[in-house]
C-alpha cells in the first residue's frame, strides 16, 4: 500500500521529539508500508537535504535506543522530503496538491502538528485544491480547543470538508501498550468482570504525576493549565475505559458509543462538589532527586502573578447502575514526588473478618501505565509460622503481592504509543481515537470547573515542588475514609 504523509509543523518540536523517533521505530521494524513518502511543512525555506540533515541532527535528542546508525537513517532519509508553506494563506496549497497529486499514493495522512488555531484555515484550504478526497485521513493534536465552543467550531469546521471516519483525534495515552492492555484485561478475560461493580468495589485512583516541570512550554502551559492539558483528555479516557461496560465488538464506534455513555453519566458538578471535590495547586520552589528547582513563577514564559494551575485532584462519580456510589478520584501534576502514572482499584474489604489483617491492608490491583508497565495484585496471606496451635487462630495476615512485568515479558514485542497511532491511521483503524462526541462531552463535564475558578479569588494552592500536591488532595480523599497510595 502506497502512503504519503504530511507532517503540519514538520520542524516543529512535536515532529523531531515524538513523530520523527516512532516513524523511524515502524521502518526500523519493517511495519511502516514499503511504498511510503514522509513530507514535512514548514515556514522556512530548504531543499530537502538539509531537511534530512535536519532531522538527523534532531535524533541525536532522542534516547539511545530510538536512534538510528548511520546506514539505517540513510535508508530512511529516502522518504523524507520538504515543502515551505505559508499555512495561513491558500497560495501555497496549490504546489501541495500539485505534489501529492502527482504521486496518487492510496492513503494520504495530513497530521496537523501545529496550533489548533490553524486546524480550521488548514481543513479549508485542503478542501479548496481538492485535497479532502475519500483518500485522505486528517490527525488533530491537542489541545482542540480551549473550552466547549471552540471545540465544536474546530469540529464543525474540519466536519464540514471530511466525514467522521477520516478525521484521527489523536490521545497519545490511547496508543501506549499499557493501555491497550487494560482493554485486554477487562474484555479478554472473564476474571474481574464479576468483581467489577459497586458491590465489591470501594474507590478507583487514577494518578498521573510528572517530575518535570513546564520547561521549555511556559507560555503554552500558562494559557492552559493542568485541566486542559491532562483530565480533560488522558485522565478522563482513563476514566472511560476503566467505567465502561463491555462493548459488542471490537470495531471503532462499538467502543466509542461506550465510553460516550461513560461521559454522560458523569455526575454534574454544583456549588457544592465545586468547592469540596476539585482542588487545584501551582508548584512553589522545591527540590527533585536533591537538585533546587524553581516555582512556577519563576519560570520562563509564565507571568509573575500567574493563577494557572499545575495541579488538580478531583473526585468523580458515575451515576449509573453499575457504579452508583462508587468515587473515582484524578490527580495529576507536575513537579510531584515521582514520575508514575497508574489505576488503583480497592476492593471492599471482607465482609466479616475472621483474621486480623494489618491496619489499612486490602485487595488492591493497580495497573500500572508508566514507567513500569504491567499488574499488581495485592493480596492477603498467612505467612507465619504456623506451630502456634491455637493461638494461630489469631494470627495477622501479611500483605503480598502478585506482580506482573508486561516489559519483561513483551518487552522486545512492544510497539510505542505514537508508533501504534501513526501506523493505526495509515491503516484506517479509528479504535484508539476520539470522537467529536467524546471530547465535546468531555469538555462539557470541566467546564464548570473552568468557570469556578474563573470567579475564584483564592487562585491555585501552592506546594512544594519534590512532594505529592496540596494537603487538600489528601483532605478530600479521607473525608470518604480513603488515601492516596503513597500514604498507606
Amino acid at each position: 500500500m502506497s502512503f504519503d504523509l504530511v507532517l503540519f509543523g514538520g520542524t516543529g518540536d512535536l515532529t523531531w521529539r515524538k513523530l520523527m523517533p516512532a516513524l523511524f521505530q515502524a521502518f526500523r521494524h519493517g511495519s511502516l508500508p514499503a511504498d511510503g513518502r514522509i513530507v514535512g511543512v514548514g515556514r522556512d525555506a530548504m531543499s530537502d537535504a538539509e531537511y534530512r540533515a535536519l532531522i538527523r541532527a534532531r535524533f541525536d535528542s532522542v534516547e539511545l535506543a530510538k536512534r538510528p546508525t548511520g546506514d539505517e537513517f540513510e535508508r530512511f532519509a529516502a522518504l523524507l522530503h520538504y515543502l515551505r508553506m505559508d499555512l495561513s494563506g491558500p497560495a501555497d496549497y496549490a504546489e501541495l496538491a500539485t505534489l501529492l497529486k502527482a504521486r496518487q499514493a492510496d492513503t494520504v495522512v495530513m497530521y496537523l502538528a501545529t496550533a489548533p488555531t490553524l486546524f480550521k484555515a488548514i481543513c479549508e484550504n485542503m478542501a479548496a485544491v481538492g485535497l479532502n478526497g475519500p483518500q485522505t485521513r486528517v490527525v488533530l493534536e491537542k489541545p482542540l480547543g480551549h473550552d466547549l465552543a471552540s471545540n465544536r467550531a474546530i469540529n464543525e469546521a474540519v466536519l464540514r470538508v471530511l466525514p467522521e471516519k477520516q478525521i484521527f483525534r489523536i490521545d497519545h495515552y490511547l496508543g501506549k501498550p499499557s493501555v491497550q492492555n487494560l482493554f485486554a484485561l477487562r474484555f479478554g478475560n472473564s476474571l474481574f468482570e464479576p468483581l467489577w461493580r459497586r458491590e465489591t468495589i470501594a474507590n478507583i485512583q487514577i494518578t498521573i504525576a510528572e517530575e518535570l516541570g513546564v520547561e521549555k512550554r511556559g507560555a503554552f502551559y500558562d494559557s492552559t493549565g493542568a485541566l486542559r492539558d491532562m483530565v480533560q483528555n488522558h485522565a478522563l479516557q482513563l476514566l472511560c475505559a476503566i467505567g465502561m461496560e463491555p462493548p459488542i465488538n471490537a470495531h471503532a464506534d462499538a467502543i466509542r458509543d461506550e465510553k460516550l455513555k461513560v461521559l454522560r453519566s458523569l455526575k454534574a458538578w454544583t456549588p457544592e462538589t465545586l468547592k469540596h471535590h476539585v482542588i487545584r495547586g501551582q508548584y512553589a520552589a522545591g527540590n527533585i532527586n536533591g537538585e533546587a528547582v524553581p516555582g512556577y513563577l519563576q519560570e520562563s514564559g509564565v507571568s509573575p502573578d500567574s493563577r494557572t494551575e499545575t495541579f488538580v485532584s478531583l473526585r468523580a462519580e458515575i451515576a449509573n447502575w453499575r457504579w452508583a456510589g462508587v468515587p473515582f478520584y484524578i490527580r495529576t501534576g507536575k513537579r510531584l514526588a515521582d514520575r508514575d502514572a497508574h489505576i488503583e482499584v480497592n476492593f471492599r474489604p471482607t465482609p466479616h473478618a475472621i483474621f486480623k489483617s494489618p491496619l489499612g491492608a486490602g485487595n488492591r490491583l493497580v495497573i500500572n501505565l508508566q514507567p513500569k508497565d504491567g499488574l499488581e495484585l495485592h493480596l492477603l496471606a498467612q505467612g507465619q509460622d504456623n506451630r502456634l496451635g491455637a493461638r494461630a487462630a489469631s494470627q495477622t495476615l501479611a500483605p503480598v503481592q502478585l506482580d506482573l512485568d508486561f516489559d519483561k515479558r513483551f518487552g522486545t514485542e512492544r510497539v510505542g504509543a505514537y508508533e501504534r497511532l501513526l501506523l493505526d491511521v495509515i491503516d484506517g483503524r479509528l479504535n484508539l481515537f476520539v470522537r467529536s462526541d467524546e471530547q465535546e462531552e468531555a469538555w462539557r463535564w470541566v467546564e464548570p470547573i473552568l468557570d469556578a475558578w474563573q470567579h475564584d479569588t483564592d487562585g491555585p494552592r501552592p506546594y512544594t515542588a519534590g512532594t505529592w500536591g496540596p494537603s487538600a488532595s489528601s483532605a478530600m480523599i479521607a473525608r470518604d475514609s480513603h488515601w492516596w497510595s503513597e500514604e498507606s
